[in-house]
């Protein structure tokens, strides 16, 4: 299923995230880690300070897995909603966000 997922970053959680985004440990995760990189490629920074993105998952409860291993150790508030296929969403985009955040510390 396809799945709208909204969530707030960990601020203080940014620069480990972006380095394992980056650095292969998330991609190389199985079954999910190219869907987890694909769908952070697809995400925004919303204006009201959310993250937003689409992402498909075939668990019976959505997304249990890439929560388990990787998205609550840097997301709150994390909320999912059925959706038809992959959407776009409007905001600033989020791997671009991450990087500026490690760029100025």
């Amino acid at each position: 299923m396809f799945y709208r997922v909204r969530a707030t970053l960990k601020e203080n959680t940014a620069i480990d995230f972006l380095r394992k985004l980056k650095d292969e440990t998330i991609s190389a995760q199985k079954p999910d880690g190219k869907e987890i990189i694909d769908s952070m490629n697809r995400a925004v920074l919303t204006s009201e300070g959310h993250v937003e993105w689409s992402e498909v998952c075939y668990c019976p409860t959505p997304l249990l897995h890439e929560r388990t291993t990787v998205y609550d150790q840097y997301f709150d508030d994390f909320t999912t909603e059925v959706i038809e296929s992959y959407e776009e969403f409007d905001g600033r985009p989020f791997m671009e966000y991450l990087a500026n955040l490690a760029f100025e510390s």
